[in-house]
């Protein structure tokens, strides 16, 4: 499914992609319902027709495109000290640990057609781990009904003995190499270089795989992340903001100004808007006393007319009239559940909920974040670093941060068993980078 290579395929989610955006497609959406699989010529031809469908009266939302019509849309912020020597230290490493700890602690149930909301309860609550506090235990035997992902014997209780490989991790690690490399004058070719340099196209998804692909085809950098890529809006960018935060601290100006370099590469709209909130999110932690109060300086970079902005500020109207965790789960599901389970906007109301349910507990936080379902591990691995750069690397609980080992897999080629320590200080050393 979603292989930027398959024509259905390609048809399919972009019909998806043009319905969730205004796009008037109902007669785009018969045509291909009388479609074969394997008519490819039928279904490039409609795929011509769909990506010049005009969009429907009525459309709700702005959602503005470029760096300089984004910044327009937003509010206003008021600057916020950054904390600086062994306390910026301290919350730089804790935003490396919590990132990679969250990211581990969902993956062995990154499936969210598998592992739903219920599924996953009924599986915890066997494992006498409901509420989930800690990586999550294997039933032996394990029920029929019930599949682990393939990397269960390296990040389940018990297992974990340094951090498994995942592109939520990869991201974070070429993010710092990017940085170090181009700093202020990072720009959308450098991104593209480093990924064919330094990406198995095998290790890379949806958004980024169809961008990857038009980049192996000569397309021009500028038109990437438009031209066939369906998934141009969905969860790849928003995993890759961290490392623009955590060298901005307090500055989520600055942190959102390189984070659209990376994003603007493979991404569009609401797709960009998740990567930008993570990195706003992400450099807001280290001004904060609590997570609360980083997700709250974070909305106001997102525009605000646009569908991630509505989503995030219903979350917190959830939290503010204090539903209970279970109802306001159930509420996001209603409401954004229509997306993809790897689109951005629906995945964002999830770490919205983590984090603001969570109470700074960090266990709490990264817990309730997988046990809210969808893309699990890019959920807690971005609900994780918030919390963890919150807190500092001091506070954060020693049953998630030691079987780490103080390692990190990696499919980037060079940067395999990368020391987390050693990230965290390369991180440091590039705080403030945008200024220079």
């Amino acid at each position: 499914m979603h292989d930027p290579l398959s024509s259905y395929d390609l048809v399919h989610d972009e019909l998806d992609q043009r319905r969730e955006t205004g796009y008037a497609v109902e007669q785009h959406a018969a045509a291909f319902s009388a479609l074969e699989p394997d008519d490819v010529e039928g279904l490039e031809a409609l795929y011509l027709e769909l990506v010049s469908a005009p969009r429907a009266a009525g459309w709700a939302y702005e959602e503005p495109e470029g760096l300089d019509a984004i910044v327009e849309s937003l509010p206003l912020d008021t600057p916020v000290a950054s904390p600086s020597g062994s306390e910026l230290d301290d919350r730089v490493l804790g935003g490396w640990l919590g990132r990679i700890a969250g990211c581990n602690l969902g993956k062995p149930v990154e499936w969210g057609e598998h592992w739903t909301t219920s599924h996953l309860r009924d599986y915890l609550e066997r494992a006498d781990a409901w509420p989930l506090r800690d990586y999550i235990p294997v039933l032996e035997p394990m029920p029929a009904e019930f599949e682990l992902r393939e990397n269960w014997p390296e990040t389940t209780r018990g297992r974990v003995d340094g951090s498994a490989r995942d592109d939520d991790i990869d991201y974070a690690i070429l993010g710092l190499h990017l940085l170090e490399q181009h700093g202020a004058g990072l720009l959308p070719d450098h991104v593209a270089d480093a990924w064919l340099t330094l990406l198995p196209y095998l290790q890379v998804y949806t958004a980024e795989r169809a961008s990857y692909l038009n980049l192996l085809h000569n397309v021009p950098v500028a038109e990437v992340a438009t031209t066939r890529n369906p998934y141009r809006e969905w969860i790849g960018a928003l995993i890759r903001g961290d490392a623009f935060g955590w060298t901005n601290p307090a500055d989520p100006s600055r942190a959102i100004s390189l984070a659209y370099q990376d994003a603007a590469l493979s991404h569009v709209a609401n797709g960009v808007y998740g990567e930008l909130w993570s990195a706003a999110l992400v450099s807001s932690a280290f001004g904060a006393a609590t997570v609360r109060e980083a997700f709250e300086r974070s909305l106001l970079y997102v525009p605000p007319r646009s569908r991630l902005a509505e989503a995030l500020h219903a979350v917190l109207a959830l939290r503010d009239r204090e539903v209970s965790w279970d109802d306001a789960i159930a509420e996001i599901q209603r409401s954004w559940g229509h997306y993809s389970w790897v689109h951005t906007i629906n995945n964002a109301a999830i770490i919205a909920a983590g984090l603001l349910w969570g109470e700074d507990d960090y266990s709490a936080i990264v817990g309730l974040t997988v046990q809210g379902g969808w893309d699990t591990d890019s959920n807690g691995a971005t609900a994780g670093s918030v919390a963890g750069v919150v807190l500092g690397a001091r506070a954060l609980p020693r049953h998630f941060v030691e079987p780490l080992h103080d390692r990190t897999r990696s499919a980037l080629f060079g940067f395999d068993n990368s020391v987390i320590s050693d990230l965290a200080r390369r991180t440091v050393a590039l705080t403030g980078v945008a200024a220079r």
